[in-house]
């Protein structure tokens, strides 16, 4: 059986390479973080992650003709996370910093990385995230069960990872992440507690939410008793000028939608949007710690890169 080239390789054969250049690594992420512990908890359980993942080709010393092969290219994907760890005493500061160390460590472990979504790979891509944080959740129910008192902590879990325009939300427990895209805020994804498990079977109206006395019921979490977690995986297209929010509940139970959306909308810059959201979390009672990170992307037009972003 006769295995077809790549396209890239066919126009190898048919001449010298063009410059290399991956749309990936044309992307341009305006990001910020903060988090604040509020104005009761002693102490914040709440983490945050922001990372750059690239892999990297550099010709250092070539016999070929200038031209055949690239001096250079890159695939570059950017990763945010925030972790909100739940349990007595310290249990939950240490969840949701082993939560997002132990992710890290496995992520590092493995032998390959995949920095660029096609149709082939989605379904690997999905199935990765969700293994490595299963893994990251047994992790965390071994460690309480050496140490009483950490026995049941757990954590939530949200990440955003972009490969160039797309961008993939990995989700557990009731922390949050959203799009804000031309005026208008988009949430990514869904709590995992018993208050929307209800609006889902029709029994709670979404208004009712927070006065229904089961809003931190949580049905789903990183660690906890249970090494049993359903990761919620999916993945979008971005568009130029889309801004990614990540945040922990201490800012969504204060802060509503409308008041996220127009603090988006009013804010130029990244850390300014997370200085301003901490702010009113805290103004309206900081209750909880807050976490926020965002993320703005600036695309470049794939029309005007050609060939040269193929792989």
């Amino acid at each position: 059986m006769t295995e077809t080239l790549p396209e890239s390789a066919n126009d190898l054969l048919r001449g010298p390479a063009r410059p290399f250049r991956a749309y990936s690594s044309l992307v341009r992420i305006d990001v910020g973080a903060l988090s604040h512990p509020g104005r009761i908890r002693a102490n914040n359980e709440d983490q945050f992650f922001v990372t750059r993942l690239a892999r990297s080709f550099e010709t250092m010393l070539s016999s070929l003709p200038p031209g055949d092969v690239p001096e250079r290219a890159d695939e570059v994907n950017y990763v945010m996370v925030v972790a909100d760890g739940m349990g007595g005493h310290a249990a939950g500061e240490v969840a949701s910093r082993l939560a997002i160390s132990a992710l890290v460590s496995l992520v590092l472990d493995l032998p390959d990385w995949i920095l660029k979504v096609d149709e082939h790979g989605v379904p690997e891509i999905e199935r990765r995230a969700r293994r490595l944080v299963q893994k990251v959740s047994s992790m965390l129910v071994e460690r309480g069960r050496e140490d009483n008192d950490l026995r049941g902590m757990g954590s939530t879990l949200t990440a955003a990872r972009s490969y160039g325009r797309d961008l993939l939300i990995v989700h557990v427990d009731d922390s949050r992440a959203y799009l804000y895209r031309a005026g208008h805020l988009h949430r990514l994804t869904k709590d995992h507690t018993f208050a929307q498990m209800l609006v889902d079977k029709g029994q709670l109206a979404p208004c009712d939410i927070a006065s229904s006395g089961v809003a931190h019921i949580l049905t789903n979490a990183i660690g906890g008793s249970t090494e049993k977690v359903d990761v919620d995986v999916d993945l979008l297209r971005l568009e130029d000028g889309d801004r990614v929010l990540l945040c922990s509940d201490g800012l969504t139970d204060l802060v509503d939608d409308d008041a996220i959306a127009a603090t988006l909308a009013a804010t130029k810059n990244s850390k300014d949007a997370c200085a301003e959201l901490v702010r009113q979390a805290l103004d309206d009672g900081g209750r909880d710690n807050i976490t926020v990170i965002v993320g703005g992307y600036t695309l470049p037009d794939e029309g005007t890169l050609g060939a040269s972003t193929s792989a």
